[in-house]
């Protein structure tokens, strides 16, 4: 391969997220699993649970990628995970019992899902798994029914950001996530809050992004351009 061809290539291969550095990537994958371990633990000595259910439930795994990969994302904050995976599960069971094709309750589960996390204000992409475990549920799950909202979803996803809460404390993340103070502009600025939801309209796309954070973003961008 030569050097043009794997200049061309290796792009391909970088991060998709923009900020990230190895670093924090290193710090995730400890938070990680420093919070598994520890949810698991408490779990599986101190909850009542039914014989078969689960004391972790898989989409936990997703909703700890968000919580320590990007814990600025507005998908990652508290009420996401908390809200987003008992309001994803309760979905999941009221198709479950209501639709008796678990391929159609499966795609109904996601779907309002979907739905019911917006309306709520807490989507949170994890919240899919966990609609799709609870409609297409195993005898243990089925037989518990709306209780498995409680035990072990809420349960996991409780702890989950509670040890989040305390490990951004000490990694130097802002977690349940605020933006930072602003840079005063050395110039007149640029940009203006309405601009910024102009710009969003024109895209048509949703972004991974706070409408805060992204103001915060350009303006920092405005001061570094007119201290250049």
């Amino acid at each position: 391969m030569t050097q043009k061809t794997a200049r061309s290539t290796l792009p391909l291969l970088a991060p998709l997220l923009a900020g990230a550095s190895s670093r924090d990537r290193l710090i995730a994958s400890v938070g990680a699993l420093l919070a598994i371990t520890v949810v698991a633990a408490l779990c599986h000595r101190l909850l009542p649970l039914a014989p078969g259910l689960p004391y972790l439930a898989a989409p936990l795994g997703a909703s700890a990628v968000l919580v320590f990969a990007v814990p600025a994302s507005p998908l990652s904050q508290p009420w996401p995970v908390i809200g987003g995976n008992i309001a994803s599960a309760i979905v999941g069971t009221v198709a479950a019992q209501l639709i008796p094709r678990p391929e159609i309750a499966a795609g109904v589960a996601v779907a309002a899902a979907i739905l019911a996390m917006s309306l709520l204000r807490c989507l949170h992409a994890p919240g899919g798994g966990t609609a799709l475990v609870t409609a297409m549920a195993s005898p243990a799950i089925a037989a518990s029914g709306y209780g498995f909202a409680l035990l072990p979803i809420a349960a996991d996803a409780i702890l989950l950001v509670a040890v989040a809460w305390l490990f951004h404390l000490v990694s130097g993340h802002s977690y349940p996530h605020r933006p930072a103070t602003k840079l005063a502009p050395a110039a007149p600025a640029l940009f203006h809050r309405t601009d910024i939801d102009y710009a969003l309209a024109d895209m048509g796309d949703a972004f991974d992004i706070s409408r805060d954070d992204l103001d915060l973003l350009l303006t920092r961008a405005e001061y570094h351009a007119a201290a250049r």
